[in-house]
């Protein structure tokens, strides 16, 4: 992935981090039986991958290249804030316009549609995968490609543990073993999708991109909120979830100071 092409180096990376989402799903082939707890687990601690992800690769950033450009430290905290706002607001809308359903929470968005509750829970996923995607597409428009790659990574690790929760959740709602591998996969290759369209919007204009940083920013904590760590803290489980999502975090933030 060449600097100079930002946009193929953002669908390329976007690409190779959602296929971390079939290659955590892997491992169903040889042990089909998850407790609900070790699928809480992994989601907690993806969980806090995305946060370190969004902090550490994406909103310090944002930050940094508003005061590169000249802005006062009260710009840079007004357009990361505005950015991240509208980040969370489209991912608020198209959470209540697409229909889909958690494990745990159930079904939410519009009632409109008649779909399997497979097909809820993967599009799900779907909602959860696109900004991630986004934020991958969006890393790379910065002029350090290890910003890029920083988030490239955090995103395929923290694809990993959510494959594998993802695939093991279907199986032990009846799915077969391949069909539920196959979902995890498909739910992981929407995410160059993304990818494109963020890496497309900052290379249009290089003033875009503070605020593309802050948008996928602001979506990824709208999902990590709104999304995954609410499906972690049930049944009394909130204190181990906790723990993992903050070695998640910790985890996160060793990667993105190691690649700096």
């Amino acid at each position: 992935m060449q600097p100079s092409s930002p946009l193929l180096a953002g669908f390329l990376g976007s690409l190779v981090a959602g296929l971390g989402a079939g290659l955590g799903a892997l491992p169903i082939f040889v042990r089909s039986e998850w407790s609900k707890d070790a699928q809480r687990l992994m989601l907690a601690a993806a969980a806090g991958m995305m946060l370190g992800a969004t902090f550490f690769s994406l909103l310090e950033p944002a930050l940094a290249l508003v005061e590169q450009h000249g802005g006062a430290r009260g710009d840079a905290v007004a357009t990361v804030g505005l950015g991240m706002l509208l980040g969370a607001l489209a991912l608020w809308g198209a959470h209540a316009a697409v229909p889909h359903e958690h494990f745990s929470k159930g079904r939410e968005g519009t009632r409109g549609f008649h779909l399997r509750r497979h097909t809820l829970f993967v599009l799900a996923i779907v909602l959860h995968n696109v900004p991630e995607g986004l934020s991958v597409g969006v890393a790379y428009g910065v002029e350090a490609s290890a910003t890029g790659h920083a988030v490239m990574l955090s995103i395929l690790a923290q694809n990993l543990p959510e494959g594998l929760a993802v695939a093991a959740a279907l199986i032990a709602d009846g799915t077969a073993r391949t069909r539920a591998f196959l979902l995890a996969l498909a739910t992981g290759l929407v995410e160059p999708f993304g990818g494109l369209v963020g890496a497309l919007a900052v290379t249009t204009s290089e003033a875009l991109l503070p605020w593309g940083l802050a948008f996928a920013g602001g979506a990824m904590l709208f999902v990590v909120s709104g999304e995954v760590i609410p499906e972690t803290h049930v049944e009394g489980r909130e204190r181990s979830a906790t723990f993992a999502i903050i070695v998640g975090f910790i985890a996160m933030m060793a990667l993105a100071v190691l690649l700096a």
